[in-house]
């Protein structure tokens, strides 16, 4: 299967809808870094102990994101199974809301 581009499909063959389209969390995923790179004092409001696992939830978010379409262009892998993850799209998505609400409640 390597150089087939799946869109719409994870690893076992669900659909996920628009969760799952590589492009939206390739913009998605680079417009909450751009964002935080101009606003870095975001997680300054949140306490300690929220910190790290936020950031490690965004880390994988974001890096599933823009390692996404390489995999998907390489094939299958372990690579392509964990950026294919149901949980990498719903941690994007998750650090998404809570960089958004971050900007809006603080």
């Amino acid at each position: 299967m390597a150089g087939r581009i799946r869109f719409t499909t994870d690893v076992t063959g669900r659909h996920f809808g628009r969760l799952d389209r590589p492009l939206l969390a390739l913009l998605l995923a680079a417009g909450v870094a751009v964002w935080l790179l101009l606003r870095p004092e975001l997680f300054l409001a949140v306490p300690m102990a929220w910190r790290l696992p936020l950031l490690l939830l965004g880390a994988w978010g974001l890096g599933t994101a823009f390692v996404r379409p390489l995999a998907l262009e390489m094939g299958e892998g372990l690579l392509w199974r964990l950026s294919g993850m149901a949980f990498s799209r719903w941690a994007l998505w998750g650090f998404a809301g809570v960089v958004v609400w971050l900007e809006v409640g603080g």
